[in-house]
């Protein structure tokens, strides 16, 4: 029999201010209206099923991107009907979805567990188990599935130029071009506040530190450096401009 225990969950609340979507597969009524329960009560929004093929049917759904997938997490009993809870986590895995699964079953048999995990589940739990294991089990695997996420590179453009902070590149007009690390820094600085007009000691002191010893000037040698790099024409710039009497604007 399942046990809720729901005493001193205060440990594991509030770990994290995002709402989880987790697709509870379970036949047994009761244990699905418990296990509804115990979630819902720690913050996830949940949508529960009875058999495998709603289930796959609610999969389905709105999943022309892998990123559109309806659901954070699914709770999958073993032994469901229509669908097993095998043949489902071998159908999504198939499709190539990677949504952490955590397998649910009465069979404590190594061989039962060892199968589950080999088709594709992330984790799995045996019946009867407390709210508090279930609980803590799903948060444990959607924080590794979130670590395990790779993060999409930032950029910052403006019209033909890409920059990638995170990979020191850039594109112009479809083609890399190399900076110096000192050129880097000045158009990032650039980029990052377009129509912002700078001074030259702003830009020495910004991209070269307030510590730099020499001349002025410098800034202007990187300016006409990052111009031949950037522009059609360096000698009438369209990215780089010159505010006469204050210094350089970008965009």
């Amino acid at each position: 029999m399942l046990a809720l225990n729901m005493s001193n969950n205060s440990d594991i609340q509030n770990l994290g201010t995002v709402i989880n979507r987790v697709l509870v597969v379970e036949d047994e009524e009761s244990i699905r209206e418990l296990i509804v329960l115990g979630l819902e009560e720690e913050g996830f929004e949940v949508v529960a099923v009875g058999d495998g093929q709603t289930a796959l049917t609610k999969c389905q759904a709105q999943t022309v991107q892998p990123q559109d997938f309806p659901f954070d997490l699914i709770v999958l009993d073993l032994m469901i009907p229509q669908v097993s809870g095998l043949d489902l986590c071998r159908f999504l895995r198939y499709k190539g979805n990677h949504v952490p699964i955590l397998m649910v079953s009465a069979k404590t048999t190594e061989t039962d567990r060892v199968l589950g995990l080999e088709i594709g589940a992330d984790d799995y739990i045996s019946k009867p188990f407390s709210m508090r294991e279930l609980v803590a089990r799903c948060r444990a695997l959607l924080r590794r599935n979130r670590l395990n996420t790779p993060i999409e590179p930032s950029i910052v453009q403006f019209q033909e130029i890409v920059l990638y902070p995170e990979e020191y590149r850039v594109m112009v007009r479809g083609v890399g071009v190399n900076l110096s690390p000192r050129e880097f820094r000045l158009l990032e600085l650039f980029m990052q506040n377009p129509r912002r007009v700078w001074g030259r000691e702003q830009l020495l002191d910004r991209v070269w530190g307030l510590d730099f010893i020499g001349d002025r000037k410098t800034v202007d040698v990187h300016i006409r450096w990052l111009r031949e790099k950037l522009e059609l024409d360096p000698s009438q710039p369209q990215y780089i401009t010159t505010v006469r009497g204050f210094g350089y604007r970008f965009g």
